[in-house]
């Protein structure tokens, strides 16, 4: 098998798991691809090839639900953040792909431990005012450098009063927000080029794949079980990348 053959196996295989995770969790496709595919290239082309999956990925989720009109206005500025500390950071991925690899993994550890602690906080409506923009900034900032976003915006989410439907469909907008950030980003920087998005709409199809195996597993393996191998396994992950990304030499 050729070089170029099985880089596409290698890459095939990442979308397949990321939206398997997708399809089981409801989260974590762009997490576990840049995760895998940052272990075999540099962060900013895994980041190239994650942003049209991740989209089509999350358009459902964005959409489907009764509230996706408030829930625009009430992360108005959020969304606006996001931009701008995307747009601030990104050349951090594109430029100095091993101190991204550092972030990166990281950010997965970090995440990870997180999510296997499960502290829990409330966030006052009224305090949303000046916090979601702050929320906006550090995911926007964290997205750009990294390619992944579920910190701090998955913590904060699960904080703030919203009703299960609502939670889902506020990870949707999100999930569908930085990934759109990220990709004009990196086309504003000259790092969007034609092959890889060209890649990018190929790697839907093993991430759909994944995605329907997940969610046929969601239907009998107990959420918890499985949320938490996932966090171990990000641990694990993130905790490799480091210590790969660190190594002299």
């Amino acid at each position: 098998m050729g070089d170029g053959a099985l880089a596409a196996v290698l890459i095939a295989l990442a979308f397949v798991v990321a939206g398997f995770i997708k399809g089981a969790l409801g989260i974590g496709l762009p997490t576990v691809v840049m995760g895998l595919l940052s272990l075999a290239m540099p962060p900013a082309q895994a980041a190239m090839l994650m942003v049209m999956p991740a989209l089509a990925t999350n358009v459902w989720q964005m959409a489907a639900g009764p509230a996706l009109g408030a829930l625009l206005r009430r992360f108005a500025w959020l969304i606006v953040a996001v931009f701008i500390g995307t747009f601030a950071t990104v050349e951090f991925l594109t430029r100095t792909s091993a101190k991204a690899g550092v972030a990166l993994g990281a950010l997965l550890a970090a995440y990870g431990a997180y999510g296997l602690l499960a502290r829990r906080f409330q966030v006052a409506r009224a305090t949303e005012r000046w916090l979601a923009p702050v929320v906006g900034l550090a995911t926007g900032a964290l997205n750009g450098a990294t390619g992944v976003f579920v910190i701090p915006t998955v913590p904060y989410l699960t904080s703030i009063r919203m009703d299960a439907d609502e939670l889902v469909q506020s990870i949707g907008i999100l999930a569908f927000v930085c990934p759109f950030a990220l990709g004009l980003a990196l086309a504003a920087h000259g790092q969007y080029r034609t092959d890889l998005a060209g890649g990018s709409f190929l790697a839907l199809f093993p991430a759909l794949a994944g995605m329907t195996i997940g969610i046929r597993l969601r239907r009998r393996l107990a959420a918890a079980t499985f949320m938490r191998w996932f966090f171990i396994g990000l641990v694990c992950l993130g905790g490799y990348m480091l210590a790969r990304s660190m190594k002299p030499g």
